[in-house]
């Protein structure tokens, strides 16, 4: 299996959250509901993405965008209209003083908004819950990736617009296979262009693209620069540096990062003792795991597995 594959094959929603937003001006949606993954399908009109670092963006009807929580961040049809919704954890509005919005701005089976003639109309699809998006793909990621009309070919969007007004039986599920298909086609089509990870791209490169590969296909190895640069065929130092260049972090960085990644998806798929988790991804015991985890991460494999 490619990297890519690798990557994509994370995605599982479990009763995401869908909806289809209808707004007209002004308008303002603090997003603050910390979910991890959040899919932005822009159907009519405009809106404006405002991070709290960084400079806003414009989106029109066709466009794509994704957001990689949990920070928050401002939709709103013009980069300096204040907030007059907020959206919480738990997918809940309230004005800025708190008062919940829920039914007030009701418009029909996953519609919202002030009119359901709206200039602006688009549909959002939240991932809220950490374990139905690989970590490893999480890291892959910007903040905020945008992918413009056209650039995500076939009729997903269009289909995905049909479907979430409709209540029809096991609809949820369908809305959850859809949104998948949605998030792997647009970042397909995003891990394609140039501003995509250096590791990705370094997969083409004859010696570091080998080097990745033997670490992410084993990586209960015990792996050095010098034992890497034996399998390619070059200099220790000459791996070193050219690894450094493509990928922008030295060769065991990355291999200690790809063995956390696999830990921490596995503690979240699976039921395996940590101990045995360990020594899937290379560790020689479930402290030497922990205590690498613990760095990493901010929290113990335990806790990880327990969401915190």
């Amino acid at each position: 299996m490619d990297v890519l594959a690798s990557l994509l094959e994370g995605p599982r929603a479990r009763g995401a959250f869908l909806m289809r937003s209808i707004l007209d001006p002004p308008w303002s949606i603090r997003i603050q509901d910390e979910a991890p993954l959040t899919v932005l399908v822009a159907l009519r009109g405009h809106a404006w993405v405002v991070p709290d670092i960084g400079e806003p963006t414009k989106l029109v009807a066709g466009d794509i965008a994704i957001f990689r929580g949990p920070d928050a961040y401002t939709v709103a049809d013009d980069p300096d209209t204040a907030p007059d919704v907020i959206l919480h954890p738990g997918q809940v509005t309230t004005t800025p003083d708190g008062e919940v919005l829920c039914e007030t701005l009701n418009l029909g089976v996953r519609s919202w908004g002030t009119n359901p003639d709206g200039a602006a109309m688009f549909i959002t699809g939240t991932y809220e819950v950490a374990g139905a998006v690989s970590s490893r793909l999480l890291r892959a990621l910007p903040p905020l990736i945008v992918l413009h009309e056209g650039q995500v070919s076939g009729p997903l969007p269009a289909l995905l617009e049909s479907e979430v007004v409709k209540d029809d039986p096991a609809q949820g599920v369908v809305l959850d296979r859809l949104l998948d298909l949605l998030l792997i086609a647009a970042l397909r089509a995003w891990f394609s262009r140039d501003d995509a990870p250096g590791w990705y791209h370094a997969y083409a490169d004859p010696l570091v693209g080998k080097a990745i590969r033997l670490m992410e296909n084993n990586p209960t190895q015990q792996w050095t620069v010098a034992g890497l640069a034996a399998q390619v065929g070059v200099s220790r130092a000459a791996l070193a540096k050219r690894f450094t260049e493509l990928v922008g972090e030295p060769p065991m960085a990355f291999l200690t990062e790809w063995r956390l990644a696999l830990a921490a998806d596995l503690l979240r798929e699976s039921d395996a003792p940590i101990e045995s988790i360990a020594r899937q991804v290379g560790y020689g015991s479930a402290f030497a795991l922990s205590t690498a985890f613990k760095r990493e991460h901010g929290v113990s494999p335990r806790e990880h597995r327990l969401g915190a």
